[in-house]
């Protein structure tokens, strides 16, 4: 009994640690990432991994704590960026531009979970922009600020911009990850999120001794 239970131990830290570069085999185009051509443009002086999500999406409240703790483990050399993005549904284009509001006004990191917790938990509907001011006033977030940046001029071109990008990555669903512009993650290669961002970590491996090599 207890060597199941430290085979088990053994299985579950393997599944979910964060295991560096070079410790899984080189990843393989078709199998573990799809190219994107031409390659999105990225962050100059280091290699870029987005994340593209929606508030919407279920995966993406479960995945958001899991990748928030690996990102803020990234080396040096590795930037993070999320782009919330809409498939072209209305109600998922009123959630992007909440996030981009609250990146605007600096409290996404306040209530970034919120937003996913008040959809996916406490089922709050979003049906207006009035509905989401109040809700995010209810939170302590100061109303005008938040109601003209959501509103403002250059929002729906952000907005526009974050879907145009996920149809240059060819993405299907989300959560999806793109790495250094060029490598769409294939989701389907992992059985779950940990080895998931362990995949990433290879591409990232794999990112950055391309650069090395120019």
């Amino acid at each position: 009994m207890k060597r199941f239970a430290a085979l088990l131990f053994a299985a579950l830290i393997s599944s979910f640690a964060m295991s560096g570069p070079g410790l899984a085999a080189e990843p393989q185009a078709g199998r573990d990432y799809k190219p994107i051509d031409p390659p999105l443009a990225t962050v100059k002086g280091k290699i870029e991994v987005i994340e593209f999500f929606s508030y919407g999406c279920s995966h993406c409240n479960d995945f958001n704590p899991v990748i928030g703790q690996w990102a803020a483990m990234l080396p040096k050399d590795v930037s993070f960026r999320r782009v919330p993005v809409s498939f072209n549904r209305p109600e998922w284009a009123r959630l992007s531009r909440i996030y981009f509001a609250l990146e605007a006004i600096g409290d996404l990191a306040k209530l970034d979970a919120a937003v996913f917790r008040a959809i996916h938990q406490e089922r709050v509907v979003f049906r207006t922009d009035e509905a989401v001011v109040s809700w995010a006033a209810g939170k302590g977030v100061d109303g005008k600020k938040f109601a003209d940046a959501m509103t403002a001029f250059s929002m729906k071109s952000m907005v526009e911009r974050a879907d145009k990008d996920a149809t240059a990555s060819r993405i299907s669903g989300v959560p999806a990850l793109v790495v250094d512009g060029k490598f769409l993650i294939n989701n389907e290669a992992t059985a779950n999120y940990g080895e998931l961002l362990k995949l990433t970590d290879s591409v990232i491996a794999k990112a950055r001794q391309e650069r090395k090599g120019k």
